[in-house]
């Protein structure tokens, strides 16, 4: 997916994406790297995470795998500026992906 795919990114997210043939329902993967904080708050990164994707379902283009990895720094951010930033910065990325 990585080398074949596409991705693009802002400063607190990379979004990778593949288009696939057999599925029209898109499919989330989430990469949540150590330097993002411990396992706990790793583990809170995605539920944040895919708690915005679904959030915004309507919006994700279908026919596409999607892996959505957060940078080191958004947890904290996600913390201070809470959910309604999050799905904000999940729809940009995405709209990224979608031009």
């Amino acid at each position: 997916m990585y080398r074949q795919g596409r991705s693009t990114s802002t400063r607190h997210l990379v979004l990778h994406w593949f288009a696939r043939e057999d599925s029209e329902t898109p499919r989330l993967g989430l990469a949540v790297p150590r330097s993002v904080g411990s396992a706990v708050t790793r583990n809170a990164v995605k539920r944040k995470l895919r708690a915005a994707w679904d959030e915004l379902g309507d919006r994700v283009p279908e026919g596409r795998d999607y892996v959505l990895v957060a940078r080191p720094g958004l947890a904290e951010a996600a913390q201070a500026q809470g959910h309604g930033w999050l799905v904000e910065q999940v729809r940009d990325v995405l709209g990224k992906a979608s031009a």
